[in-house]
């Protein structure tokens, strides 16, 4: 899957809840705070991590480019 950003950045939470990977922005924040979520390859608890172009989010079998 990928996400073209339009913006300098997109705030993680708000990423998972615009592809609709979840139903509220609430249970993105919960599978970002139950380290379900990585950037890179890596754990991000941060729920307002700034992705930016180029970076890689997974979340169990999602991977979403971020171009």
């Amino acid at each position: 899957m990928t996400y073209a950003l339009t913006e300098p950045f997109i705030e993680l939470h708000k990423l998972i809840k615009l592809l609709d990977l979840v139903d509220t922005g609430g249970q993105a924040k919960m599978l970002i705070e139950n380290a379900q979520v990585f950037r890179n390859g890596k754990v991000e608890t941060r729920k307002r991590a700034k992705i930016t172009k180029g970076e890689t989010i997974t979340i169990g079998d999602v991977v979403i480019e971020v171009i």
